[in-house]
């Protein structure tokens, strides 16, 4: 057994513009100014309230939900009216396939929603390749290493038959937390420095790396 767990925002797809856009539409809904982007893209990886809560550090915890649901909101209407796009980075498609052709078996464990993740995945044509998925529907925010846990019991392997690849210092510390191997990839949202100090045995740059990281 093998197992490879991907974070999917910012490591498998790239979907900073949309969620860029709707951070900014759920402030605007409150009559508040949206942070930065580059910040909103320092928060992909948490769940909705603990983002809004690292986002707008005075709000109260009313506050952080009303602002989550508006966000989801705007992300489905976007979604309804064609405007999200999501694409995996160019080259994880063969990684993907090449770990699971050599036997490994794939998951993800991912800050989405499971409705957000089953969409992003079948639009990108590669669904069937993963056997466990962990969302923030069922699981506390990361780094909490409940979602990571939940993967491991899933695909019947052990800490020591794994790996998470990630591209936030949320995942490297949701994978030491509890004895997984971390890999952080440096095209997402936190700096390779970031990621190393949060665990990461290496830092890859692109999938192709990730693959020889991974099979050799």
């Amino acid at each position: 057994m093998k197992l490879a767990v991907f974070d999917c925002d910012g490591t498998l797809v790239d979907g900073q513009a949309p969620i860029c856009e709707a951070m900014e539409n759920a402030f605007a809904v409150f009559g508040l100014v949206a942070p930065p982007r580059a910040l909103i893209r320092r928060a992909v990886g948490l769940s909705l309230p603990q983002a809004m809560r690292q986002l707008l550090p005075d709000s109260v915890r009313d506050q952080q939900l009303a602002l989550a649901e508006a966000y989801r909101e705007a992300f489905r209407a976007a979604r309804i009216d064609g405007r999200v796009s999501q694409p995996l980075f160019e080259g994880m498609a063969d990684t993907l396939r090449a770990l699971a052709q050599a036997g490994w078996t794939l998951g993800v464990a991912t800050g989405m929603s499971d409705r957000g993740l089953e969409h992003c995945l079948a639009a990108n044509g590669v669904s069937d390749l993963f056997v466990t998925l962990q969302t923030a529907d069922r699981h506390p925010s990361k780094p909490h290493p409940a979602m990571l846990e939940a993967a491991l019991a899933e695909a019947g392997a052990g800490p020591e038959q794994a790996v998470m690849i990630g591209d936030t210092q949320y995942d490297m510390a949701m994978a030491r937390a509890i004895g997984v191997r971390a890999i952080g990839v440096d095209w997402g949202y936190h700096h390779p420095a970031e990621l190393r100090d949060a665990g990461a045995e290496r830092v890859v740059g692109t999938p192709q790396e990730l693959t020889q990281a991974l099979l050799g």
